[in-house]
């Protein structure tokens, strides 16, 4: 199976330094945290201070840039963070970076390590191809609040990853819903990461690269697949 991705013009016309690369992967092994996993989200949270260099993750070049691209669709970037502001927030205060399966922690370790917003979705619950669009405001979110399934709706104009069923992910990269995740049951996933100028498509290369050898490593004999970069640009 080789998922289809789509951007839309629309989107495309909001954010035309916009880049991303996809990594397809069957017969992964997942599980829950590890020693090993732990240890690389310890080892991102390091080499993130580093980068950062004394600054706050908003006043990174690529984050701020994912701050404009927020607003220009009516997010407020300080309360509706892209997810990696929200992890390198997380990796810089006392409780750190979650554990959350080994899958999760492979690419939130990437994530946080390159200040890239990187995704995961579960290639089996996904219902059709995938595509980026900017939201009528009727299509359907299925989450979970106060322990119940719920349906919330996306603001009209507002930037959503989607599939045939509804929508996988809100606010671009803010929010992914509960149905596509990637759970310690999953064999075939898709990872995006997502990059907006001024970050080199270089840079977000390495950084699809570096994961695809992770998921290698803590899954031998897995078949990956990583996509060239498709730009907006």
């Amino acid at each position: 199976m080789t998922l289809t991705l789509t951007v839309s013009d629309d989107v495309r016309a909001l954010a035309p330094g916009f880049t991303h690369v996809a990594i397809e992967a069957h017969g992964l092994v997942n599980g829950p945290s590890s020693e090993a996993s732990s240890e690389l989200l310890d080892d991102a949270a390091r080499r993130l201070v580093l980068r950062l260099d004394g600054r706050a993750p908003h006043e990174d070049p690529h984050m701020a840039a994912w701050r404009a691209t927020y607003t220009a669709f009516g997010s407020k970037p300080s309360r509706t963070r892209n997810s990696a502001e929200a992890l390198a927030k997380r990796a810089l205060s006392d409780a750190g970076l979650p554990r959350v399966n080994l899958l999760v922690d492979l690419y939130n370790a990437v994530s946080v390590a390159h200040l890239i917003p990187v995704g995961g979705e579960d290639l089996d619950r996904i219902e059709g191809g995938m595509r980026l669009i900017r939201a009528t405001g009727e299509e359907d979110f299925v989450t979970v609040a106060g322990g119940e399934e719920t349906v919330e709706h996306p603001d009209a104009g507002e930037v959503v990853w989607r599939d045939d069923a509804g929508v996988t992910c809100r606010r671009w990269n803010w929010r992914q819903g509960p149905r596509t995740r990637l759970t310690e049951g999953t064999a075939s996933g898709i990872f995006l990461l997502e990059s907006l100028a001024p970050m080199p498509v270089a840079e977000v290369a390495a950084a699809a690269a570096e994961l695809a050898e992770l998921l290698a490593r803590f899954s031998p004999g897995a078949d990956i697949a990583v996509r060239a970069p498709e730009s907006s640009a």
